[in-house]
């Protein structure tokens, strides 16, 4: 039988969401549907649905850095990508990591609150997520509220987007991707890429629903997914545009609270092949 041609391979650092929308769940989801491969290491496990995060356990460090050599030791991992991440001593850890693995582009989700309102990253660990692992970034995907919290200031419009990009561009990424979902009346939903020299608008239409529960995850995902298909980075954040946009507006209806993006709405339901079958013997 012929071997099928490998896929590129992702690996996702972040937590995991019990509920499946959001976390590990949502990255690898996202990236299979992009058409990567996607491995993982998980830092914390929350207890999450569709309504709220109720507790969530960091996991070891030294378990943490097992996960990551176990991964990058065996798999041809193209792109490695950042999520929850919840404390200081695991930023610390897996930015020590990144930086004996010299090479990596980098996705950094900076996740920092549910939707919910629970803390996902402690509030004295904003500091050294801006101070070890923006600078180790190839793009940086905060939201509104994020960006806000990693400047100490508020961002409500879409010229306080391109303030906030140059800002936090200075802080060392190589890219600066704010999203712009939150924006208040505006009929697109837009996000700007800034690189240092050249601002990118990048837009879509709103999609008017509540079931939107891991949408920066799974963006995220996607544009790392299209990073690891060696498409250049605007290209990569167009697609996964168009990926996670198409998702919303398939949104899953489950659960009483923000229910979950569908991430593989390309695919029809599953139909048995004609060929397959079943033969029983009497006892």
């Amino acid at each position: 039988m012929p071997t099928a041609t490998p896929k590129p391979v992702a690996c996702t650092i972040a937590g995991s969401d019990s509920g499946g929308g959001a976390g590990i769940q949502a990255d690898l989801k996202s990236m299979e549907a992009n058409g990567v491969f996607g491995t993982s290491v998980i830092t914390a496990i929350t207890a999450q649905n569709t309504v709220a995060v109720t507790e969530a356990q960091p996991v070891a460090l030294d378990l943490i850095s097992a996960q990551i050599e176990a991964v990058l030791s065996d798999f041809p991992v193209a792109v490695i990508k950042t999520g929850m991440l919840a404390t200081a001593d695991i930023i610390e850890r897996v930015a020590d990591e990144m930086e004996q693995r010299d090479g990596y582009p980098l996705v950094v989700d900076p996740v920092m609150i549910s939707k919910s309102g629970y803390e996902l990253l402690a509030p004295e660990a904003v500091a050294t997520l801006r101070n070890r692992l923006l600078p180790l970034a190839t793009v940086i995907t905060p939201n509104l509220h994020e960006a806000g919290h990693l400047l100490d200031a508020t961002v409500r419009t879409e010229a306080d987007m391109r303030d906030a990009a140059r800002t936090l561009f200075d802080m060392g990424p190589a890219a600066v991707l704010v999203k712009g979902g939150h924006l208040a009346a505006t009929d697109d939903a837009v996000d700007v890429l800034y690189d240092g020299t050249t601002f990118h608008a990048v837009r879509a239409s709103r999609i008017d629903t509540p079931h939107t529960h891991g949408t920066g995850c799974t963006y995220a995902s996607a544009i790392a997914a299209h990073i690891a298909h060696g498409r250049a980075l605007p290209e990569a954040v167009r697609q996964a545009k168009a990926y996670v946009t198409k998702a919303i507006e398939q949104a899953l209806p489950l659960g009483s609270g923000h229910g979950p993006t569908s991430h593989f709405f390309h695919l029809t339901p599953f139909t048995e092949p004609a060929s397959s079958s079943v033969v029983s013997d009497a006892a």
